[in-house]
Parts: C-alpha cells; sequence; structure tokens
C-alpha cells in the first residue's frame, strides 16, 4: 500500500485510508445564485469536494455565497492571477487549485505559500497535459508521462522552497494510458496526496468509459485519495459515476447492482425492470449487492453471491436471498416485494 503524507482539507483528512468524490461547478461565475443552487445539489448528491473556478475579482464574491450555504470543503481554482488566491484565502476558501509555474515570480508563489500556511489552507498542484511549460514540451517532444512527472515535481520544489508541505497532486491527460503511467510514476516519486482524473474525458457516455478505465486502474493499484470523473454534462452525473467507480472496487459503500444481459429465456421485462431497480436504491446506504437476473440459470444460481435478488420466470419472479428463494410473485408486484426485503436488512 502507498504511504501517504497527511493532508487536512477542512474536516477531511487525505492519507490513503478514505477516497473522497469530486466535482466542480459549471454555472458562469456571474451567477451566484445558481451556482449555490448547483453546489447544494451536488452536495446532495454525495459529492464530498467542490471546486468552483474564480476567473476574477467578481468571482471572489462566490466563496462566502457557496460556503454558508455547504459543509462539504470547497476549492477555488485560480488561474495566472495570484491576487485571486490572496483574495480566495481571505474569504475562506478550503483549498487552493493552482499550477505555480503559471501565476509569476518566486515572490508571488511565496505569497500564496505564506497566505495558506497561515489560515491551514492546502494547495492541489494541477499539472495537465495541455500546460505543460514550454521547456519541458521541448525536452520530450511531446506531453508524455515523464514530461508530466518532471512538470509535477518542478512546482512542488517551487512551494517547498517556501516552507510549505500540505500539498496535493494531480497529473491529467486527455489520453487515458498516459494518465494511468503518470500517475504510477509519480506515485513512487512523492508521498503526496494525489487527486485522480482523465482530464477533459467527454461526453457522458465516452467521458465516463475512459475515466472507469484511468480512474478504476490507478484505485486498483492503490494509488490516488481523491478522485474526479470529468463530465461534458450534469456534475451531479460526475459524482454518481464516481460513487459507482469506487463501488465497483469495494472502496465505498451502497448498493452494488448485478444484472445479466438478457437473452431468448427472459420471458419478463428484466431491462425495465434493472433500471427502476437501480433507479429506487440509488440513495440507499447499505453496504449491499443486489442481483437483478432474467431467469433460473443466472439466478439465483450464478448470482448466489448476492445478498439479495430476483430472477425472472415466465411473468414472475422469486426473490432470493444468497442462493435461498424466499418468494415468488407476479411481474408488477415483484419490485415493490423486493424493496421491502431490503428495508428489513
Amino acid at each position: 500500500m502507498r504511504k501517504v503524507k497527511p493532508v487536512k482539507l477542512k474536516n477531511l483528512t487525505l492519507d490513503g485510508k478514505n477516497i473522497y468524490v469530486q466535482s466542480m461547478l459549471n454555472v458562469i461565475s456571474t451567477d451566484i445564485e445558481g451556482n449555490v443552487r448547483q453546489a447544494k445539489e451536488l452536495e446532495r448528491a454525495g459529492c464530498e469536494i467542490i471546486r468552483v473556478s474564480i476567473p476574477d475579482e467578481n468571482a471572489l464574491k462566490l466563496i462566502p455565497a457557496i460556503k454558508n450555504e455547504i459543509s462539504v470543503p470547497l476549492v477555488a481554482d485560480i488561474h495566472f492571477d495570484y491576487k485571486l488566491a490572496l483574495a480566495s484565502c481571505e474569504r475562506g476558501i478550503d483549498k487552493i487549485r493552482i499550477n505555480p509555474g503559471n501565476i509569476g515570480s518566486d515572490e508571488r508563489v511565496k505569497a500564496v505559500a505564506d497566505a495558506c500556511r497561515k489560515r491551514g489552507i492546502p494547495i492541489r498542484i494541477g499539472v495537465n497535459s495541455g500546460s505543460l511549460e514550454k521547456e519541458i514540451l521541448a525536452k520530450y517532444g511531446s506531453p508524455t508521462a515523464e514530461a508530466l512527472c518532471e512538470s509535477a515535481m518542478k512546482e512542488i520544489k517551487a512551494l517547498e522552497r517556501f516552507d510549505f508541505s500540505d500539498i496535493v497532486l494531480s497529473l491529467k491527460s486527455t489520453d487515458v494510458k498516459r494518465t494511468i503511467e503518470a500517475y504510477r510514476m509519480i506515485s513512487e516519486m512523492t508521498d503526496y496526496p494525489l487527486h485522480v482524473g482523465v482530464t477533459e474525458a467527454g461526453t457522458y457516455k465516452s467521458g465516463l468509459i475512459r475515466s472507469a478505465i484511468g480512474i478504476g486502474s490507478l484505485i486498483a493499484d492503490g494509488i490516488g485519495e481523491t478522485i474526479r470523473v470529468s463530465l461534458t454534462d450534469d456534475p451531479v452525473k460526475e459524482v454518481e459515476a464516481g460513487y459507482e467507480i469506487l463501488r465497483a472496487l469495494g472502496k465505498k459503500r451502497g448498493v452494488r447492482i448485478i444484472s445479466c444481459p438478457t437473452c431468448g429465456r427472459t420471458k419478463i421485462d428484466l431491462i425495465g425492470l434493472a433500471k427502476k431497480v437501480e433507479e429506487a436504491l440509488k440513495n440507499v446506504d447499505k453496504d449491499l449487492t443486489v442481483a437483478v437476473m432474467g431467469c433460473v440459470v443466472n439466478g439465483p444460481g450464478e448470482a448466489k453471491e448476492a445478498d439479495i435478488g430476483l430472477a425472472g420466470g415466465d411473468g414472475c419472479a422469486v426473490i432470493f436471498k444468497k442462493d435461498e428463494i424466499i418468494g415468488k410473485f407476479p411481474e408488477d408486484e415483484v419490485l415493490p416485494a423486493l424493496l421491502r426485503e431490503i428495508d428489513r436488512i
């Protein structure tokens, strides 16, 4: 297991013992009410860390407005203007996301480091394949994993020079294989907590697949303290996807649904039923595996490791716990019966 230097983020500790799901607000920064509303929606969806873009001085108003309405940590995304980082600290931000290389001189980096140290605010260094330093890009010829790691270590040293070590690190690429390679490499070079994700992953379908491969591979390796599934969509979907990835790897509590793809033996609307089961259980905080199977071949036989499930028959279905059948119901009654049984667990 990778040894991680603990970094405090408000009420969370990034130390390798837990993995936290993060997302980012995508409402235009001038719409304070809209940002507050979306932040509350994200928190209700289970988002554990929320990031907000601070592109100018007017956007600083977002920080107190959002913090007054949520309890999870709020991160300010800062580019180029170090004064916005300082002002964000003054307004009570919980974490700063910067790239020290694009905010100017050592004096400016020191000013940000001093302000964050004084208030116990961690800094995430965000290295992206699209924003590497010109000299590093020229050295490697392209944004290789080695180039991303060299840039990250350079930025770490920029903060460490000013006695700042509450650092979180990310090295994101649009290329999934390069992302995996870079994180594996950096995990052996530093013990700072890592924020994991595939940047600009795409729309819901393609972005979810690419993120599941990239994030899932790294989490399975024991790499990553926070994650973000970057989607061109409603950020609530990012949170839902993040939890699905972590549950699939046994890293988060919650209901895991397994279901068969159906075949010619299926005599009930299993696809529709599976979707209804998924929707009904999406916010249930129980550590359960629930099976939705099309026939007795798949369940309870093949699904006997599930805690509870259903298996279709001819216009009906049975409910089983482990490999024991506990009842038979008409197709239109099986979902309520299944939910009743889950309530009793």
